[in-house]
């Protein structure tokens, strides 16, 4: 059952679940703003909008 939920889940993201992942453990474990991850994965060459890690 937890696997299909996650399939659900994982196909409305635009994003890999890594992305994701890592921007959450950032934006939970440091004292970041949405900005600031939004720079970072724009370094590691990933185009994501602050906003979209907001919905996360």
């Amino acid at each position: 059952m937890m696997n299909e939920v996650l399939r659900r889940v994982v196909k409305r993201l635009h994003f890999p679940i890594e992305v994701m992942l890592m921007c959450s453990r950032w934006y939970a474990a440091y004292p970041l703003s949405l900005r600031h991850i939004e720079e970072m994965m724009a370094e590691r060459g990933v185009d994501v909008d602050h906003a979209t890690i907001h919905r996360r």
